[in-house]
């Protein structure tokens, strides 16, 4: 496994990976409508030189913000690692902190960023049926059959 800087992959690979894992490289989250595939970030390529994981972010006003990661073998550090390079990014651009928003019922995300020092700040409620207005094909049930309705922003304040 190698991690890269997502510039350095082929663009029509990254946005693959998007649409097999998001349905298009389009993300709708409460801070903003983002293409992802034209956003800084990490990767991780296997052997095989397939993408097995995929961060994303924005760096504004000394904070940045974790817009999508996807990691496809989890319990390898591959998630981990991508996160500690963005907050490596984060303290050498001098940010304050990393933030990011979840959904509702991703447990697995809370789970994983709490494991990581990452704290829960701020419940938007009802924020996913806004979102939903500008990227219709977000489900309304997602996993375990919990309904998609709010958003968890959690932060991790950097020293």
């Amino acid at each position: 496994m190698k991690l890269y800087a997502i510039k350095d992959i082929p663009k029509e690979k990254v946005i693959e990976f998007f649409k097999l894992h998001w349905g298009s490289s389009k993300m709708v989250i409460s801070s903003g409508v983002y293409d992802c595939s034209t956003l800084d970030g990490f990767t991780v390529v296997n052997g095989e030189d397939q993408i097995i994981g995929l961060i994303t972010y924005v760096i504004k006003d000394y904070e940045c913000e974790i817009i999508s990661l996807d990691s496809i073998e989890e319990g390898k550090g591959i998630g981990t690692s991508l996160v500690k390079e963005v907050e490596i990014v984060a303290i050498n651009e001098k940010c304050k902190l990393v933030k990011l928003v979840t959904t509702n019922d991703n447990l697995l995300a809370l789970k994983f960023y709490q494991k990581r020092g990452y704290i829960l700040s701020k419940l938007l409620k009802n924020a996913v049926e806004k979102a939903r207005k500008i990227k219709p094909e977000i489900p309304l049930i997602g996993n375990d059959g919990i309904p998609i309705r709010d958003e968890i922003e959690l932060i991790k304040i950097l020293n």
